[in-house]
């Protein structure tokens, strides 16, 4: 037994990654794979030739039946639904490959939420092969269909997220000089500013899973999301104690970590993440839900500056002592 479990914990964070990718949610991404492993170590080992491949297909076959439960309760929820993200340091300096390389094997929230849309089944066969290169026989007997229609089903999925959702393509260093004018003109109160940096298509989306205040509708165009954050951001002032932005990786995108505190004490925590295409925001996904933040606190992350001051400075608003 020992031995098999050293075999599956060298597997563990892939399963994890392809059970994230899958439901956008680490807690039942870290609940698939626990149950991955129950199937293992009761499997006959006859009848697993390729360790990685058996447990990769069967995190996903254990996705798609939380998939499909899954739309019922989405269905339920409380205003829009982001996914719970990961939040990591930023990088003083964006020189080690090791880090990049690993920043682009993350899955971005615009991308999670675009996929959002798919069908369960769609979307295992598009992260099982698009993803994981997983053979469409195995994705076949995964999905129990024909391997042509596994096949299908993966290319209705890559148009859609082809055709749907805000586009994505600026590197970290065009979303950070993007983000740190969206947050200066934010600053300023500057409307025509914020609508400058963001695309005239561009959407706010905001989940507070019914926990905490949020809009329970995606916000749509320059100008309403522009109006949309000055509002909230001239509001948050006023009625905040403390407030206060800084840096982060989400996803492995540029993003914000926004804490503070209520004049009547109630913490407030945000986790804002962006898409970014030719120096304008398509999209800003605000993710409220508490349920959703809680691992920020114990994922090794702490509120450090890890960026050089003259980075970090423009992107702090706080009415702390100094």
């Amino acid at each position: 037994m020992t031995d098999l479990a050293t075999e599956f914990e060298a597997e563990r964070d892939h399963l994890t990654s392809v059970a994230y990718r899958m439901l956008g949610s680490r807690a039942e991404a870290e609940d698939a794979v626990q149950d991955a492993w129950l199937r293992y170590a009761s499997a006959d080992r006859a009848q697993i030739r390729d360790p990685r491949g058996w447990l990769t297909t069967t995190t996903g076959r254990i996705c798609l039946d939380v998939l499909r439960s899954a739309r019922v309760r989405r269905e339920a929820y409380v205003g829009p639904w982001l996914p719970e993200p990961i939040v990591e340091r930023l990088p003083a300096v964006d020189t080690d490959p090791a880090e990049r390389a690993a920043r682009t094997d993350q899955v971005g929230l615009a991308l999670l939420v675009v996929m959002e849309r798919l069908t369960p089944e769609q979307r295992v066969a598009f992260v099982l092969h698009d993803m994981f290169a997983v053979p469409f026989d195995e994705i076949a007997g995964t999905l129990g269909v024909s391997a042509a229609a596994a096949r299908q089903l993966a290319s209705r999925a890559r148009r859609a997220v082809a055709d749907g959702g805000p586009r994505h393509t600026a590197g970290l260093a065009e979303q950070r000089r993007v983000v740190q004018a969206f947050l200066a003109a934010a600053d300023r109160g500057d409307l025509r500013g914020l609508i400058a940096v963001l695309d005239p298509d561009g959407v706010a989306i905001s989940d507070g899973g019914g926990h905490v205040t949020a809009s329970r509708r995606p916000v749509l165009g320059a100008e309403k999301v522009a109006r949309f954050v000055a509002g909230l951001w001239g509001r948050r002032e006023d009625r905040m104690d403390r407030l206060r932005v800084e840096p982060v990786l989400v996803n492995g995108d540029f993003g914000l970590l926004i804490e503070g505190a209520w004049a009547d004490g109630r913490p407030y925590r945000q986790v804002a993440s962006f898409a970014v295409t030719e120096g304008r925001i398509t999209g800003l996904f605000s993710q409220l839900n508490p349920e959703k933040l809680a691992r920020v606190q114990t994922d090794s992350f702490s509120l450090e500056r890890h960026a050089a001051p003259s980075e970090v400075l423009p992107l702090v608003r706080s009415s702390e002592p100094s």
